[in-house]
């Protein structure tokens, strides 16, 4: 479960590296509770043996990652060959009160409750009450789906991350105010449902909404409550009592207090609706080995069979790929993003984040191996956590093979170029073109790439990461998946977007006719009336922002939004959303939602107000500016701040903002 944070990118949030050295040799943050590491011994060929040698590996590991992240606390545990190999805490879960983590402190996991709901949903199916390949809407009570395709949503896909739905992220509505509140899930899906846009199975988007859904289908067809049944038939066979689904008074009283990446406390932070099956479960490090000692036992524990041995291997093993060397999901909420720390070995993961609290799961199934460890903060240290494991017990032992590359013609590139969309993060846009035999790459988070052809659907960029392109229905082009650790374009796949009719009133040689037809395709502004796009037409404030919002890409997000819209409405003077918009106040929303850095020296002539100044310049500087107003030699520019803003003039600032990959932007 992944929420923005006001002045956060999800690139930093993802990718955050702050570093932390205020620590002394003697702070529990630095050192395990309770324990004294030993000499490392000699790592034993089959991985992870000998708890000594665990935590000798580990401890100076987590000495330094939490100081790096500025962590103040965090539990880890190993299971091996079904049994708890270190369960072990590190740090403060309240550092004010100098409360030490545990093995029974609380923390939330956020979205490895998918892999719980998976696991639900899978022993219904074992049971015959419901089949993954089967209308969806057969399990839901009556409950309607929107669906613009002609192919049915079903539980595997739901489950496998393919369900494509536009907007996977509705059901994400956190907040301190919901710890008390209780909000059903029928009443809040009803109000939050998305639409399947995109041919079930298709595409990979990581999807909150559809574990949501699938957690309400097991609800249905059960006949009890989502979390008297996870209390039945999965926490209580498996001892886990711990762990819930939601708050109770006696799991706050353990939780591990949620701190940011600042080092700074703030509330704990509830879901809508109450259960969520997507991301709303408590658990502790005690409980989780059990969990993973269930995946090692075949799906057993303590006797009991939880789950068939045939479930198991389905959970861990997958199903959807980008290609048959980049693995991606399970049928079981598992992934494999970051296949570059793997090592060429068989990694099943699943992570979690909530404001304040991170959670990582990985087996090695064919190695007998997990561990859990969650932390409170939400920076993501495991991700390094998981990479200095793989490398001591799990290193790559595969021979190093060169690739060799296809030339690529200019005909046969026509199919991949063009601008591409992420399915989840829709301010994430890529662009490909063709020089000299390969795809040139330019996208939101890394820049530009050179992408060299292995194979008609595979292609490899200058650092060796993967892109893989895929197929629809209709055997056409229409996705990438692009494995670059320092992009996000990892999160989820993007999608081909394709030109709309022309406005009737926007001719072939205005000089502004890319920007308007760019934004249109993105779905960010439309017709005027009927087929007429009105360049010269005026926009208020309210209509400009709205735009903006949606050119901005983070809309998507319901918190997000929240938040840049009262951003904008405090950060204009005297915001009024019926008053007619001038191009200061424009340049204004885009610095507010585009935070770009000034790069260059700009005089500004003519009249602007002082509070606009800053943001013009910067905008400006960077090249965010449209093409009826020219940068002098020396620098200087008269923004014409004051003038009403046209619609095509908009189009251009937005699109150059919004839509482009690199800056600073040349101008022409």
């Amino acid at each position: 479960m992944h929420k923005m944070t006001r002045n956060l990118s999800l690139a930093t949030l993802l990718l955050s590296s702050t570093i932390f050295t205020a620590c002394s040799a003697q702070d529990p943050t630095t050192t395990p509770n309770n324990a004294v590491s030993q000499p490392t011994t000699k790592v034993s060929a089959k991985g992870p043996q000998d708890s000594k040698e665990i935590e000798a590996f580990i401890d100076p590991v987590f000495a330094e990652k939490m100081k790096k992240y500025n962590v103040n606390g965090s539990n880890f545990v190993v299971v091996k060959d079904g049994k708890v190999l270190v369960n072990k805490g590190y740090g403060y879960a309240d550092k004010e009160k100098k409360t030490l983590v545990d093995k029974d402190t609380v923390f939330q996991i956020a979205s490895v409750s998918k892999t719980f709901t998976a696991l639900a949903a899978l022993q219904l199916a074992e049971k015959g009450k419901i089949d993954l390949k089967h209308d969806i809407t057969e399990y839901l009570g009556g409950m309607k789906v929107p669906n613009k395709t002609n192919k049915p949503l079903t539980m595997y896909d739901m489950l496998t991350y393919t369900a494509g739905f536009d907007y996977p992220d509705k059901s994400l509505i956190t907040g301190p105010e919901y710890v008390n509140q209780v909000i059903p899930m029928k009443e809040f899906m009803t109000e939050h449902m998305p639409t399947v846009v995109r041919t079930p199975g298709e595409a990979y988007t990581y999807d909150n909404f559809a574990f949501l859904l699938a957690g309400y289908a097991v609800e249905t067809v059960s006949g009890i409550p989502f979390p008297q049944y996870m209390e039945k038939n999965v926490f209580k066979p498996l001892g886990m009592n711990s762990t819930n689904s939601r708050f109770t008074p006696e799991l706050l009283a353990r939780m591990a207090t949620h701190y940011g990446a600042d080092g700074a406390p703030h509330p704990a932070i509830g879901v809508a609706p109450t259960d969520g099956p997507q991301g709303s479960i408590l658990s502790t490090g005690e409980d989780m080995a059990k969990y993973l000692i269930m995946f090692q036992q075949q799906g057993t524990f303590d006797g009991k069979e939880i789950v068939s041995k045939k479930t198991i291997e389905q959970m861990q093993t997958y199903s959807v790929f980008a290609d048959k060397s980049i693995p991606m999901t399970t049928v079981g909420g598992f992934e494999g993003y970051r296949n570059d720390l793997m090592n060429g070995h068989h990694v099943v993961l699943k992570g979690g984040n909530m404001p304040g609290h991170q959670s990582l799961v990985v087996l090695l199934p064919e190695k007998n191996t997990a561990f859990y460890m969650s932390y409170n903060n939400d920076t993501m240290m495991s991700l390094e956590v998981l990479e200095a494991f793989m490398n001591h017990y799990f290193p790559d032992e595969r021979t190093s093979k060169k690739s060799t590359y296809i030339p690529l013609s200019a005909s046969d590139a026509t199919k991949y170029v063009g601008s591409y969309q992420n399915t989840r993060f829709y301010a994430l846009k890529s662009n490909f073109t063709y020089a000299d035999g390969n795809l040139l790459m330019e996208t939101g988070t890394s820049g530009k790439h050179t992408l060299k052809m292995v194979n008609s659907l595979l292609f490899e960029d200058e650092s060796g990461n993967k892109l893989a392109f895929k197929k629809d229905h209709k055997d056409q082009i229409e996705y990438f998946y692009y494995t670059n650790p320092n992009s996000l374009d990892f999160g989820s796949d993007s999608r081909k977007v394709h030109a709309k009719p022309a406005f009737a009133d926007v001719p072939n040689d205005s000089i502004y006719k890319t920007y308007i037809d760019n934004l249109h395709s993105f779905d960010v502004i439309s017709a005027k009336s009927g087929n007429l796009f009105e360049p010269r037409g005026t926009m208020t404030q309210g209509e400009f922002m709205d735009v903006a919002l949606l050119a901005n890409g983070w809309h998507i997000f319901n918190d997000t939004l929240a938040d840049n819209k009262a951003m904008i409405e405090s950060g204009v003077p005297g915001f009024d959303r019926n008053a007619p918009i001038t191009r200061q106040i424009a340049a204004v929303m885009i610095q507010i939602l585009k935070q770009a850095k000034p790069a260059t020296d700009i005089k500004l002539t003519g009249d602007t107000d002082s509070w606009a100044v800053d943001a013009i310049t910067a905008l400006v500087s960077q090249g965010i500016i449209d093409p009826d107003t020219k940068v002098k030699a020396d620098g200087s520019v008269d923004f014409r701040s004051k003038q009403p803003l046209l619609r095509q003039e908009a189009s251009a600032l937005l699109d150059l903002a919004f839509g482009y990959y690199a800056l600073p932007i040349k101008n022409k």
